[in-house]
């Protein structure tokens, strides 16, 4: 049985950072790609960040620059840190893992097998 449990979440101002993590269990989790994706109030889920089994990594163009996705297969866990943050990056941030090994992310979200119960990110202006 596959887990995710997300952590790091919190009120922050403007301008600020935060790092989230995601910690995952069930599964070889060096082989599959983990990601993360966010949903604000009355929008719908978007996809933020990704890192394959490789460690390559690809951003959503409104973070680029801003947030770095890793990842420690030693301890299981993939980290988003999360800087310059501003008020519509407030959103509710999940973990999600590919459903196959070695398969990658696609923004729409079709490959993920598994998500997080997320973690509340609030900035204030």
């Amino acid at each position: 049985q596959v887990q995710l449990v997300e952590s790091g979440g919190g009120l922050v101002q403007a301008g600020g950072s935060l790092r989230l993590s995601c910690a995952a269990s069930g599964r070889t989790f060096s082989d599959y790609t983990m990601g993360w994706f966010r949903q604000a109030p009355g929008k719908e889920r978007e996809f933020v960040a990704c890192i394959s089994s490789s460690a390559a990594t690809y951003y959503a163009d409104s973070v680029k620059g801003r947030f770095t996705v890793s990842r420690d297969n030693d301890k299981n866990t993939v980290f988003l840190q999360i800087s310059s943050l501003k008020p519509e990056d407030t959103a509710v941030y999940y973990c999600a893992q590919s459903k196959d090994r070695f398969q990658p992310m696609g923004s729409l979200g079709r490959e993920v097998g598994f998500w997080g119960q997320g973690t509340l990110v609030t900035v204030s202006s």
